[in-house]
């Protein structure tokens, strides 16, 4: 399964850079997303692969919350991850 790196997850005072948002085309329900909770997030940067988990759902319509080992480049925004 394929998914999109929307942002970071943040607040009014700053960003976690290793929390991303993260949506999948298929998924557009919370119940849907609730379901992927715990699956593994490949990010490729051409060299290594940065390994995430999936936490939680992130609002109702679909989008996950994932947590990486370590801050992500702000290039991955807007690029595609693997969800296995």
């Amino acid at each position: 399964m394929e998914g999109t790196i929307l942002n970071y997850r943040r607040n009014s005072t700053g960003q976690k850079t290793n929390h991303l948002v993260i949506t999948i085309d298929s998924i557009d329900t919370r119940e849907k997303a609730e379901k992927l909770i715990g699956k593994k997030v490949i990010y490729h940067t051409g060299k290594k692969d940065m390994i995430g988990k999936i936490n939680a759902a992130h609002g109702n319509k679909g989008a996950l919350r994932a947590v990486f080992e370590t801050g992500m480049p702000g290039q991955c925004l807007g690029k595609k991850v693997k969800i296995e």
